[in-house]
């Protein structure tokens, strides 16, 4: 599909991932994530951008290191995030589109366990969803499409009816595996991302459809 006819298409609800989506946390979670990898001999430079987007069980698992529990690793790494919020800030334009929204019509799905989603989205001043799926929610985190689908579930509509909001390709997989139409926000990124799929620097540049039927669709701005 053509971004000019994504634009027009109109969707049951959207569906946002968090960190690097609506809210930019990159330097929390990378703090955070730094000083464990340095206790653990992980050379930074390339392990850090492998834990964006995923459950942190996931990416202590996928390390297989020696004499590690990932179960407690991960929950010691959350206590850290939960305290370490400083700077957490919202994407710009992204607290006016999501207040623009039926409540009942987007959700946010994400890797994030539930403490934690909600102490950055407060940090970062965004409104607290009425709809959510966390890390606790999946027994399988991204790229699989496990999270996406529980998303469009919990919104009442079928995954083909919906419009993901994805930063990174874990994220992009899931939304696309699920069988979503794929939105792709740039804020964060620090080298461009090969998508074949639209893209949204930030929240500014677009505004929500939204028709007599409560449908959803994007505007972009003049």
């Amino acid at each position: 599909m053509t971004d000019t006819a994504r634009a027009a298409r109109t969707y049951g609800a959207f569906l946002f991932d968090m960190d690097g989506t609506i809210i930019n946390s990159l330097a929390a979670a990378e703090r955070v994530w730094g000083r464990w990898a340095l206790r653990h001999g992980l050379e930074l430079e390339s392990f850090l951008p492998t834990m964006h987007g995923k459950r942190g069980i996931d990416t202590i698992s996928a390390l297989n290191l020696p004499g590690i529990d990932p179960v407690a690793e991960a929950a010691e790494i959350l206590r850290g995030e939960i305290e370490d919020v400083e700077g957490v800030v919202a994407i710009e334009g992204a607290a006016d589109f999501l207040a623009s929204l039926p409540q009942e019509r987007w959700a946010i799905v994400t890797s994030a366990p539930a403490d934690l989603a909600r102490a950055r989205l407060a940090a970062a001043g965004l409104p607290q969803p009425s709809i959510m799926v966390t890390a606790e929610d999946v027994l399988v985190g991204k790229p699989d499409p496990q999270c996406y689908l529980r998303g469009a579930e919990r919104v009442g509509v079928d995954p083909s009816d919906v419009l993901v909001f994805e930063d990174v390709m874990a994220g992009v997989a899931a939304g696309e595996a699920a069988g979503a139409d794929v939105m792709v926000v740039t804020a964060t990124h620090r080298h461009p991302l090969e998508t074949e799929y639209p893209t949204l620097s930030d929240y500014r540049c677009i505004r929500a459809g939204i028709g007599p039927d409560r449908r959803l669709s994007i505007r972009r701005c003049d």
